[in-house]
C-alpha cells in the first residue's frame, strides 16, 4: 500500500536538475542573451504556476531569438491576464470526470490518476495549470478508495498515470504503485503520460526502467513533443533506453501559434520521432484554458495543415487531430 508520506530517497541527478528548473525571468532571458520587453510577464500573479525551465530543454532553445518556438512554450506573457470568450478553468472537464480523489473516468475502459501536481517545465498553455491538486490526490489516504474502484469495474483494462507529471516522483512510489495495480486481474496496460523523457531526459534511469518494465502490465509511454527542437542528443539517448526496454512509445502534440502551426514544422516533428521509433499518436487542438488565448489556431487553419500533411505523409506518421471536449465520450476528431 502507498503511505501517507512520499518515500525518502537519496538526491539523485535528476532530481537536482529538478531543483534547477525554477528560474526568474531574467535568469531565463540572461541566459539566451535577450533583453527584458514590455510584453514579458515579470511578475506571475499564480506563484503555483511558475517559470519551470529544466536545463535539457533550455540548450535546446536557440539564443538571441525571441521568437525561437521552445522559447514561446515557456515564455509568460502579458497576453495571459487578458479575457478571452469561451476559455475558462477547466476547459475539459475534469472535475466532473473525477470518480474518486484524483481518479478520472471519462472514456470507457481506461481511467487516469492525477499523481501529483509537479512538473519539470511549466508550458503556459497546459489544461491543468489550474486544476485543484492538493485535494486531487488519487494515493496517500485515497489509495484504498482508487485500488477499490478499479477492482469493482472490470472493463477498466489500461490505467494512465498522469498529473503534472508523475515522472517527478520518486522511483520507490511509483514502484509502490504500479505493484498495486498490477495486482487487480483485469488491468492489461500501464500508460504514462509524461514531459520528463524529453525535457528532462536524465530522469530516465535504471531504476525507473525496472519498475516500469518489471510488472505483468504492459507499458506504454506517450511523450509530449510539439517541435523538433525538442529531440536533442540526452532525449534521443532516453527514448532509445525506454525502446530497448520494450516500451510502447507514443507522442501527443498541440497545435499552437506561432510554435508548431505550419506544415514544414509537424512535418519534421514527425519524422524526427519516427527517427526515434517513435509513433505520432494526437495532435490536439488548443484546449481553452484561462490564459492560453494567444496559443489558440483556427479550426480552418488547424484542417488545411493536415491536408498538406496527408498528402507528404504515411499514414502511420500522420497524427490524428482531434479536441477534448467535456462529457464527451471519446476525443473529437476534427475532420
Amino acid at each position: 500500500m502507498i503511505p501517507r508520506t512520499c518515500a525518502t530517497v537519496q538526491p539523485a541527478n535528476w532530481q537536482n536538475l529538478l531543483r534547477q528548473s525554477r528560474l526568474s525571468l531574467r535568469e531565463l532571458l540572461d541566459a539566451l542573451d535577450l533583453p527584458l520587453r514590455p510584453e514579458y510577464l515579470a511578475n506571475l500573479p499564480d506563484q503555483d504556476f511558475s517559470l519551470r525551465v529544466p536545463p535539457a530543454f533550455l540548450a535546446q532553445m536557440q539564443r538571441s531569438n525571441p521568437d525561437d518556438p521552445l522559447l514561446r512554450q515557456v515564455l509568460p506573457l502579458a497576453q495571459e491576464l487578458y479575457p478571452a470568450s469561451g476559455f475558462s478553468m477547466d476547459p475539459v472537464g475534469d472535475r466532473l470526470a473525477q470518480k474518486s480523489p484524483g481518479l478520472l473516468h471519462k472514456y470507457h475502459g481506461r481511467v487516469l490518476l492525477t499523481l501529483t501536481g509537479a512538473c519539470a517545465i511549466h508550458c503556459r498553455y497546459c489544461f491543468r495549470q489550474h486544476f485543484p491538486y492538493a485535494d486531487a490526490n488519487p494515493t496517500h489516504s485515497a489509495w484504498q478508495q482508487t485500488l477499490d474502484y478499479l477492482r469493482a469495474d472490470t472493463s477498466i483494462s489500461e490505467i494512465i498515470l498522469s498529473g503534472g507529471d508523475p515522472l517527478t516522483l520518486a522511483d520507490t512510489r511509483l514502484a509502490t504503485i504500479t505493484s498495486d495495480l498490477a495486482t487487480i486481474p483485469h488491468l492489461r496496460r500501464l500508460r504514462i503520460h509524461s514531459r520528463l523523457p524529453v525535457v528532462l531526459p536524465e530522469r530516465i534511469t535504471g531504476e525507473l526502467l525496472h519498475w516500469l518494465t518489471a510488472t505483468r502490465l504492459q507499458p506504454v509511454l506517450v511523450i509530449h513533443a510539439n517541435h523538433a527542437n525538442e529531440i536533442g542528443p540526452a532525449a534521443t539517448t532516453a527514448l532509445k533506453q525506454l525502446r530497448d526496454h520494450g516500451v510502447t512509445l507514443l507522442n501527443q502534440s498541440v497545435l499552437l501559434a506561432g510554435v508548431n502551426d505550419s506544415v514544414e514544422t509537424l512535418l519534421q516533428l514527425s519524422e524526427t520521432l519516427f527517427q526515434q521509433q517513435v509513433l505520432p499518436y494526437y495532435l490536439h487542438m488548443l484546449d481553452t484554458v484561462a490564459g492560453a488565448a494567444h496559443f489558440a489556431v483556427s479550426d480552418t487553419r488547424a484542417l488545411q495543415i493536415m491536408e498538406q500533411l496527408r498528402k507528404q505523409l504515411p499514414g502511420y506518421l500522420l497524427p490524428r487531430l482531434v479536441r477534448e471536449q467535456a462529457g464527451m465520450p471519446y476525443k473529437t476528431p476534427l475532420l
